[in-house]
């Protein structure tokens, strides 16, 4: 959010052009804000709360990594393998915490949360 053109400059992203600086801002407040709800389920450890904050950020990475896999075509092999790599456990970490999380959300007998 407050380097856009640092980000744009990125192999992955600046091969996408035009640079868009507010759509660069935008995104880096909106990815700021997930860390917010993220960083605060990862503190409380409350189980609503963190499969809420779990669930949102697949809302974004699931969408990110569809939309890569079907545009890196213009990437070398090698890149475009780390890229669908990163992303792909991107996904793979939340879902499977996800998948924790949910148990554990109509759980009675579960520890009380940290204060």
């Amino acid at each position: 959010m407050l380097a856009p053109r640092s980000f744009f400059g990125v192999l992955w992203v600046s091969t996408l052009p035009p640079y868009n600086e507010h759509l660069m801002r935008d995104l880096g407040a909106m990815v700021l804000a997930l860390g917010v709800v993220v960083a605060a389920a990862a503190r409380s450890m409350e189980p609503r709360l963190v499969a809420v904050a779990l669930a949102a950020d697949l809302t974004f990475t699931v969408p990110h990594l569809i939309f890569h896999s079907a545009h890196s075509g213009h990437l070398s092999a090698g890149a475009a393998g780390t890229l669908l790599a990163l992303l792909g456990g991107a996904v793979l970490l939340p879902a499977w915490l996800l998948l924790l999380a949910a148990k554990d959300v109509g759980r009675k007998d579960r520890p009380a949360p940290r204060p």
